[in-house]
């Protein structure tokens, strides 16, 4: 390998040295691509949110403002069911083998790890907090939540009550709204009410009748009145009645009204015992959704409006009101299972989950319109780029579709699906508004991202698939290559027209990509070679580079000088454009973590599957490099020092195959495979689960009845164009790692008294941060506008440097309102010192957050777009006035020294007094402050003019 030398980065252009230490700081900051799995989803307390596990993961949608983040903390298995509390600070979430991690849900930091050693069916908060219930297995178990004691020791999970009435399986459980009593539903046909303090035992019963599972039981508002719903659509309402004893003759009671009179106090009691009516459930009503063939799959009920919400298998949901059991709404959201359900605390969106498709929906049923309507790829990614701006990402599946993602929010925007089979490739044009994919359904096509639609197709001569594809950084030629033939097709985009077919490759092609700066086209081929083409000179005579191994991906530098190449032997090998020759060399393979799969014969050691990277890229500046492949890892890599800066590893899933580093050997039978990879369910699993619907002999389509275990692995990954994040395409999804990921911490929110006197308190003491935080804290218009104005300017850069990030945008509202108020043009100075303190100490996070802060960012430009007309006709005055003022200055000196110099006569001594006391004269006369006196009083007409 050729030594290093420092010519081969000084070669870089200048325009690529602006971050020449690339930072390896990056972390998790949003799982996109996929928005619900499996479990259950929840809204937070004031129901603008909405948490949703995905795979081993738990995603937070923010449905107001259009976010979405994903906690960077993973489980073992799939998370099966979440909750958070009332106060919305703790989340516990619990995977399929019952191993439950609490999380500060503000900070998102994890608190505990803790195993219920059981399968956890459902998992409830309390009203108030207290208490937790969980249904692991056939037991009820009641906790008490996390808290800090009088010891000032944090005490996680300590159990207060273990209830075993259940014969079977328990499918939920539901807290009264009192927190006093829980009432379970399970697999044996019955539900059962559990008292949470002892004194309330005697109110413990059993509710039989149904016919089938009970899948949920509710609390009416009041808690006299109990709903139990059974799978088979069977809703029984059951009331508190009161039965009274037995009546006896009437002699024998006046009998005990005597002897009442005579007896002492003591009989009173007994008589009272005697007298007391007995108290129990009873059915009220019986109600039947008459449903052929059709199961209840979920339910939820909103206790305030007395509104029933259930999910069918058939992806039908309905709304019912109660207890008149009258239908207000019956919709669809396609023809797979609604496998969750849950209502906000208003009781106006309605969110929806269907496992089959990844499909989460959030609805608000009065106006019937859809606030959130969101679906992942139904395949695996096989593509993915970044827009020109790096505020949207593409996808590209295996599934025909290709979606484009918002960043910012997560969300998808739209869904291409003119594709009859899997695309394999997806480029941008250089300005962003055309979207380039080829498919192995034989096209490629270009998309208008302005009117979303197709607008261009272009096919070969004969019908051939497309593997690879690559876009002319003008966006006037697309190529494309295949594995069935050995040449390179070329296309005009403005006419449609079939250019040429570059020859020269003996091998099919696999890669294909352009370079940055010019129209230099790099080729990669099964025949170990890879080429360098000018599409646009008149000789296309080139020659091949040798490379050692097949190749798996290439990655041409921003700048076009060089190229990386990975291979099949675990290398990745850079070659100079144009002297072809080999500037640097990386050995992959001790990096690349390759976990086992269940039906492996070998230790990991001995492993040599997936040993090497399918996908690469460089970052914006050219000093870094990023790779994936079939393994679980992602790697950054310093081109220059050659060394490797961070492994990232994708999931920690054990579902998947290749997660784990050795194998579980009390889960190996004697037929020598792993117990995992057994359906040990069999009966236990319902019958509409276990039914294959999927076409005879199809292995793609069906991702819930496939019999092979998914493997973990990245099929492409991509640096943002800013440099400041990178996304993967994996089998968990559109990963996407930012270097901004710490969450705003806000100091101000701990016990603080914030109170006007606090911030007048503040002001005398100059804590000018302090009190800056405090009244935006209070919101009051005075009070914010006492502690700008009392900031000294020389201080105002300090302040807006230790200002907390989460009130910059807050100070830049209050900024943009200040000067486009009818006063604030008498501050324009100070205000614009303010307004660039802030953007010189905050610029980063206003970029990173762009969304938020462009209101208020717009409102200061409109007023300097008002006021700069003025002040540069202002200034142009002032500056002819300067001009001609200095101009009869000079005059009047010139014309006074030459009267001196006619008048000389005498000494020297007399002439130079005579000199001295013209000079005097004119400089006290005429020059004040360092101005004429008469323009001073011309320009302060408030002041007096005093007289000589």
């Amino acid at each position: 390998m050729p030594a290093h030398t420092p010519s081969s980065t000084s070669s870089l252009s200048p325009y690529f040295h602006f971050d020449s230490t690339m930072k390896s700081d990056f972390k998790l900051s949003n799982l996109v691509g996929t928005v619900y799995r499996k479990g259950n989803v929840i809204f937070t307390a004031d129901g603008t949110g909405l948490l949703t596990p995905v795979g081993n993961r738990v995603t937070y949608f923010d449905l107001i403002n259009s976010k979405s983040f994903t906690f960077t903390y993973q489980h073992r298995k799939n998370i099966a069911r979440i909750a958070l509390n009332k106060q919305g600070t703790l989340l516990l979430s619990v995977d399929d083998d019952g191993r439950a991690i609490l999380v500060n849900f503000v900070s998102r930091v994890v608190l505990h790890h803790f195993n219920f050693k059981g399968v956890v069916h459902d998992l409830q908060f309390s009203s108030d907090g207290h208490y937790f219930a969980v249904g692991v297995d056939r037991y009820v178990q009641i906790w008490k939540t996390p808290e800090f004691l009088e010891e000032r020791q944090f005490a996680p999970f300590v159990r207060h009550r273990n209830y075993a009435g259940h014969y079977d399986d328990v499918v939920s459980v539901t807290w009264s709204n009192d927190s006093r009593f829980v009432i379970s539903t399970s697999k044996d046909m019955t539900a059962r009410i559990y008292s949470v303090h002892t004194e309330d035992k005697d109110a413990s019963m059993t509710l039989t009748g149904h016919r089938d599972y009970v899948v949920r039981a509710f609390f009416d508002i009041t808690q006299n009145i109990i709903y139990t719903l059974s799978k088979d659509g069977a809703l029984f309402h059951w009331e508190y009645v009161t039965k009274e004893p037995e009546s006896e003759s009437e002699s024998e009671d006046e009998k005990m009204d005597e002897d009442s009179d005579s007896d002492s106090d003591s009989a009173a009691p007994i008589k009272k015992a005697v007298a007391e009516p007995q108290s129990q459930w009873a059915i009220a009503e019986k109600h039947y959704l008459h449903l052929e063939s059709v199961r209840v799959a979920c339910a939820t009920f909103h206790a305030a409006s007395n509104l029933l919400v259930l999910g069918l298998t058939t992806g039908e949901f309905r709304l019912y009101e109660l207890p008149s059991f009258n239908v207000l709404q019956q919709l669809t959201m396609g023809q797979n299972a609604v496998d969750t359900v849950a209502v906000n605390n208003s009781g106006e969106w309605l969110a929806f989950g269907s496992a089959h498709l990844g499909q989460l929906v959030v609805y608000e049923w009065q106006s019937e319109s859809y606030i959130l309507k969101q679906q992942g790829h139904f395949d695996s990614i096989n593509a993915l780029c970044y827009s020109p701006d790096g505020s949207r990402a593409v996808t590209a599946s295996d599934d025909g579709k290709i979606k484009v993602w918002d960043l910012h929010s997560g969300f998808c925007l739209f869904t291409f699906s003119e594709h009859t089979a899997a695309v394999t490739a997806i480029e941008f044009a250089k300005k962003g508004q055309v979207l380039f994919s080829a498919s192995q359904d034989g096209t490629v096509r270009a998309w208008d991202l302005i009117r979303f639609r197709n607008f261009r197709t272009f096919t070969a001569p004969h019908r051939v698939q497309f593997s690879c594809m690559a876009v002319d950084p003008s966006g006037e030629v697309v190529v494309a290559g295949t594995h069935d033939e050995f040449e390179i097709y070329v296309w005009s985009v403005q006419t449609g027209a079939l250019l040429d077919s570059l020859a020269g490759h003996e091998g099919p092609i696999s890669c294909l990509q352009f370079g940055h700066e010019n129209s230099v086209l790099v080729s990669s081929s099964w025949d170990k070679t890879i080429r360098v083409w000018n599409i646009f000179s008149r000789s296309q005579q080139v020659e091949p580079i040798e490379v050692e191994h097949d190749v798996l991906a290439i990655a041409v530098r921003p700048d076009s000088q060089e190229v990386a190449v990975s291979t099949l032997n675990g290398n990745i090998v850079f070659y100079d454009v144009e002297d072809a020759k080999q500037t640097h060399n990386l050995d992959i393979r001790k990096d690349v973590f390759s976990g086992r799969h269940l039906d492996d014969r070998f230790e990991l050691k001995n492993n040599a599957r997936a040993k090497s990277f399918t996908t690469i890229s460089y970052s914006f500046d050219g000093l870094s490099l990023i790779a994936g492949g079939n393994n679980n890892s992602i790697c950054l890599y310093d081109i220059a020092d050659e060394v490797l800066l961070k492994r990232f590893v994708v999931s920690e899933n054990m579902t998947l195959e290749g997660t784990l580093t050795m194998l579980n050997s009390s889960k190996i039978t004697d037929a020598g495979i792993s117990i995992d990879a057994i359906d040990t369910q069999g009966e236990h699993v319902d019958l509409e689960k276990r039914i294959d619907t999927s076409l005879p002999g199809s292995t793609r389509g069906d991702p819930s009845a496939r019999s092979v275990r998914p493997q973990v692995r990245v099929t492409s990954v991509r640096f943002s164009p800013t440099s400041s994040a990178f996304a993967a395409a994996t089998t968990e999804g559109l990963l996407v790692y930012s270097t901004d990921t710490e969450v705003i911490f806000d100091p101000f929110d701990l016990d603080l008294d914030v109170t006007p006197q606090g911030v007048l308190e503040s002001i005398t003491e100059k804590n000018w941060v302090v009190a800056l935080v405090m009244a935006f804290r209070l919101n009051e218009q005075n009070l914010l506008d006492r502690v700008v104005e009392n900031v000294p300017l020389k201080d105002v850069k300090l302040v807006c440097t230790d200002l907390p990030s989460v009130y910059v945008n807050r100070l830049l509202e209050y900024l943009g309102e200040k000067v486009n108020r009818a006063q604030g043009s008498q501050h324009i100075e100070f205000n614009l010192t303010w307004v660039k303190a802030t953007l010189e100490s905050h610029g980063r996070y206003i970029t990173l957050h762009k969304y938020e802060c462009q209101p208020a960012i717009r409102m200061i430009q409109r007023f300097l777009a008002r006021v700069a007309k003025d002040i540069v006709s202002v200034s142009k005055k002032s500056g002819y006035l300067s001009e001609y003022l200095l101009n009869a200055k000079n005059e009047t000196a010139n014309e006074d020294q030459e009267e001196a110099f006619e008048g000389f006569s005498g000494s020297d001594d007399d002439n130079e007094d005579d000199m001295e006391e013209d000079v005097d004269e004119d400089d006290e006369g005429e020059w004040e402050g360092g101005q004429p006196k008469g323009m001073s009083d011309r320009f302060t007409p408030d002041s007096d003019v005093e007289e000589d």
